[in-house]
């Protein structure tokens, strides 16, 4: 029978009451201890609605809050303290929020829970919408049962096993971090912002077993000679997604945590957290070669079906989430069962390759561009590490290309020239740009927004 994220919660609280679930800012709790807060949390929300936000950070208040209101049955919606507060405020009125609940929380006594129902709704998450206004999405419990069911065991999670979280309770990543580790009996360690810079540091200190987040992080940690050969000899388990992982990031991370297994997923929000894997060969030599420099997606889990209609990655199956919040941004995103991840896939070798998004795909002097094999000529050159290719409006309303990248002792001149010898004229870039390092989004991603934006300031 399926299990609600309480229940998941609940029964490795029953099972292992006495270890450490959460270890926060110097705080430890116990599973009884986190089972206890989040009881009387829960006994203090005065008139709960069908789901509740959640406007909190990295604090154990926070994270007790989460399981309260999973424990009296209702549907989390996080909100990141640090937007905008009009961002807030149409997810809090989209949602139908009946309260919110904000740390710090009051000193309260006696215990609440409600119905566990795998078939409710779990947690509501927003990601960005085409129109500027956020989009809900909506996941069952039933779906986040079937993922876990599957990955807690692939990555060998139970007792002992110390588990980062390095995504932001927005993130529907987070998701992993918190319930595949508390669903099997692990111990959930989470850093401050500042240790994301120091991964390595943060890491050893805390003697990580499982590691999961963007790879972003592999790229700032590399920039700034904080990722030495053989410096986590802790870690077990590597596992990234969130955006595309190059070969040359897992170069680097495969260095640093030699011991360790390195996994690439996949998985839009709407496809509940992740539902693509490949494991990198233990040998160097045996890794893949892709068109594009990165790492395969792989292949889907066994329980997710897919088919490619176009270029285009669409799936089904128990994590499918039911529909958007709003029906209208339903349209164009499925065809029968099938959800349209607008994600560009093809098959190498039997694996998997992202190729950028849909929407990825431009028009440059009547040619169709994709940006995706602009970025993997860029960082082909001699000590680029990060490139993103950008089309933009040109004086006179066509699209021109602009790229920014981040390396060692790069030259503008010789990079475009190295791109004109692989590439035909119309895909060269009008300029490159050289940063120290790339703007992220509060998930860690590269922010493409914001490279749009600093461009977009410098024209006439």
């Amino acid at each position: 029978m399926a299990r609600t994220l309480y229940q998941w919660f609940a029964g490795s609280a029953a099972r292992h009451g006495d270890a450490v679930a959460l270890e926060v800012a110097g705080e430890r709790l116990t599973y009884a201890e986190l089972d206890e807060l989040a009881g009387r949390i829960a006994a203090a929300v005065r008139d709960p609605g069908p789901r509740i936000g959640l406007r909190a950070d990295r604090t154990v208040l926070a994270y007790a809050s989460y399981l309260a209101i999973q424990r009296l049955g209702r549907t989390v919606v996080p909100l990141n303290p640090g937007a905008p507060r009009a961002r807030n405020d149409t997810i809090a009125a989209s949602a139908g929020l009946g309260e919110v609940l904000a740390t710090p929380i009051p000193e309260i006594s006696g215990q609440a829970e409600g119905p566990q129902d795998p078939d409710s709704l779990a947690y509501i998450l927003f990601t960005s919408g085409s129109t500027g206004v956020p989009k809900g999405v909506p996941l069952r419990h039933r779906s986040v049962d079937a993922y876990l069911s599957y990955v807690i065991p692939r990555y060998e999670l139970g007792p002992g096993c110390r588990v980062s979280q390095t995504f932001d309770l927005t993130f529907d990543l987070s998701v992993f971090d918190m319930f595949a580790t508390w669903g099997s009996g692990a111990t959930l360690v989470v850093p401050l912002k500042y240790d994301l810079l120091k991964p390595v540091s943060f890491v050893t200190r805390h003697e990580l077993t499982h590691w999961f987040s963007v790879p972003s992080v592999v790229s700032v940690a590399a920039r700034t000679r904080r990722l030495p050969a053989g410096s986590m000899p802790s870690l077990r388990w590597s596992l990234f997604c969130g955006e595309p992982l190059t070969l040359q990031q897992a170069d680097a991370w495969r260095a640093a945590a030699p011991l360790s297994v390195l996994e690439n997923l996949y998985g839009p929000t709407e496809l509940t957290i992740s539902c693509t894997q490949y494991r990198l060969p233990a040998r160097r030599a045996d890794w893949p070669v892709t068109a594009n420099g990165t790492v395969p997606i792989g292949v889907p889990y066994p329980h997710v079906e897919h088919t490619i209609a176009d270029g285009e990655l669409c799936l089904k199956g128990v994590q499918r989430f039911p529909g958007y919040l709003d029906p209208a941004d339903d349209e164009g995103r499925f065809t029968g069962e099938w959800y349209r991840t607008g994600d560009r896939v093809a098959w190498e070798n039997g694996l998997l390759v992202h190729h950028g998004r849909l929407d990825q795909q431009v028009k440059i002097s009547g040619h169709r561009v994709e940006l995706g094999e602009i970025e993997a000529a860029l960082r082909g050159q001699p000590g680029v590490s990060e490139a993103v290719v950008l089309a933009l409006p040109g004086v006179s309303g066509e699209l021109v290309l602009e790229a920014a990248c981040t390396g060692a002792d790069l030259d503008p001149g010789v990079l475009l020239k190295g791109v004109g010898e692989t590439l035909p004229r119309y895909m060269v870039p009008r300029a490159v740009t050289v940063l120290s390092e790339l703007p992220l989004n509060g998930n860690g991603k590269v922010d493409r927004r914001a490279l749009r934006d600093m461009y977009l300031q410098r024209l006439p």
